[in-house]
């Protein structure tokens, strides 16, 4: 950040009086300006056995498969979100259940939640964020070419909380990049 966005003015990075972090500053206006992580949510959505998912049409991960998810938006709710990237990227239509995973992912300063959700029909298709929109059955899930970590470890969590017959709420932290393995 350079410059403020109330004022426009340059902004200085230092620790404001009463806090323990490093903030940007106005030093002509006093506007502290705060950057939170931003939340990642989306869906599991099932049909029968199976999972959808897609096949990322952008970067990050051009070409490589996803749990329909996407950026929160102001005035939203989690599942509300959840909800309408399922509908813009798989073209499909869910009813949002419980939510499944929460898996913090501090070194892109990103949260990312996943709801349980049922497929309401098979009317899916590719929207503008997809190259294809599949089901998947557990053994055909094409695990070598999933977009990123927290998807792959919902996806386990999922897949073992099916085998149990009981679903959880999972939470954790992924520390680790895709270049870590």
């Amino acid at each position: 950040m350079k410059f403020c966005s109330t004022c426009g003015q340059a902004v200085s990075l230092l620790v404001p009086p009463g806090d323990n972090r490093e903030r940007y500053v106005c030093s002509h206006c006093g506007t502290i300006h705060y950057q939170n992580p931003r939340n990642v949510v989306g869906t599991v959505p099932v049909w029968e056995d199976k999972v959808l998912l897609c096949r990322r049409a952008i970067e990050p991960r051009y070409g490589y498969w996803t749990l329909p998810a996407g950026f929160m938006e102001m005035g939203e709710t989690t599942s509300e979100a959840a909800a309408r990237e399922t509908l813009e990227e798989a073209g499909a239509r869910v009813e949002v259940q419980n939510l499944f995973s929460l898996l913090n992912v501090p070194r892109v300063h990103q949260v990312h939640l996943f709801y349980l959700a049922r497929l309401l029909d098979l009317e899916i298709e590719a929207g503008e964020e997809s190259l294809e929109v599949r089901l998947f059955e557990e053994h055909e899930i094409p695990w070598d070419d999933i977009a990123f970590p927290t998807v792959g470890q919902t996806l386990r969590f999922f897949f073992s909380d099916r085998q149990s017959g009981s679903y959880g709420l999972h939470t954790g932290d992924v520390l680790r990049s895709l270049r870590d393995g």
